[in-house]
């Protein structure tokens, strides 16, 4: 057979192929932005009037970092912020009225923090009354007018069994009772109601599923349908009536599956797979799009400055 036959053969193929390849990727329902100008992990994150903003978080070469950058949806641009009072890594972000808190963390000499900053519309970080107790790789969530802040690790670097409101009218401090034992989990709000996802008890080896609300009248934590896929190191948002569940590691590698869960449903669906799987990331909600941000892509100390949206 001839070269020249062995191509006419093959040429169908590869235009098939080069086709199919090229509708995928037409079709694909994650866009890519402009990234993160210093890639990071372990980041807190938030949103105010159209700004994704992203706050402390490892660099690249091990250490943390108070750096503030803000992201504008509309302009696909990042702005430098005025820096965090200090640098953290494994902070709980949360967002409402244009405000972003940062809450504990780790601080450098690696103990958790009970530090509370926030975000004015002024475009300065404020101090807030400080935690009752120190938390780091904790979740924050705002709903009914507090500030919500799950699991973790405490000041005695145990896991936290005790979870914490702010009231962000009187600027008090609640003690509650807190969701199954975890550290590195994910926090949303819808409502008046908060959600706590996945986590871990200890090392990428002990991912959990749990899915859990709270009752604020009843002051009690629910057990709903778990998530399909253990996760820690994760991220929620809440868009349009569902909670989207995104990131995390495992030791076989970062965590691709993003799923939905439909409120009104009470169901678990799979979304498109996140292109840029991670760990450590920022999850945020904006313009009816979920936004991930950061993170690190392999497990353990790695960082990434991708951006990635998805509407669900």
């Amino acid at each position: 057979m001839s070269f020249g036959t062995t191509l006419r053969r093959l040429l169908p193929t590869c235009l098939t192929l080069t086709v199919v390849a090229s509708v995928a990727a037409a079709q694909t329902p994650w866009q890519s932005h402009a990234p993160l100008p210093e890639p990071r992990t372990e980041v807190a994150a938030g949103v105010a009037r159209g700004e994704i903003v992203v706050a402390g978080g490892f660099t690249a070469g091990g250490g943390n970092s108070p750096r503030v950058d803000a992201y504008s949806t509309a302009r696909n641009t990042w702005r430098r912020l005025p820096d965090l009072p200090l640098a953290v890594d494994h902070a709980a972000g949360a967002s409402a009225n244009g405000n972003v808190y940062v809450v504990g963390g780790y601080g450098g000499d690696r103990n958790p923090l009970n530090t509370v900053f926030v975000l004015g519309r002024d475009g300065t970080w404020r101090r807030l009354p400080q935690l009752p107790d120190a938390r780091a790789a904790a979740a924050a969530a705002i709903a009914g007018g507090k500030l919500y802040v799950l699991g973790g690790i405490d000041g005695r670097r145990g896991l936290a069994r005790v979870a914490f409101a702010l009231d962000l009218k009187t600027r008090r401090w609640a003690r509650l009772p807190g969701p199954s034992p975890r550290e590195h989990l994910a926090a949303a709000a819808a409502g008046t109601r908060v959600y706590a996802l996945g986590g871990r008890s200890a090392g990428i080896d002990t991912n959990t599923a749990r899915f859990e609300v709270y009752d604020a009248r009843a002051r009690r934590w629910t057990r709903l349908a778990a998530i399909p896929q253990a996760r820690g190191g994760t991220g929620a948002a809440f868009v349009d009536g569902r909670i989207v569940s995104v990131g995390g590691e495992q030791p076989q590698g970062t965590i691709a599956s993003v799923y939905a869960y439909e409120l009104r449903t009470k169901r678990w669906r799979r979304l498109a797979d996140l292109p840029t799987p991670r760990h450590g990331l920022g999850v945020v909600p904006a313009g009816g799009r979920v936004y991930v941000v950061a993170g690190g892509p392999q497990p353990g100390l790695t960082v990434s400055g991708a951006v990635e949206s998805l509407r669900p």
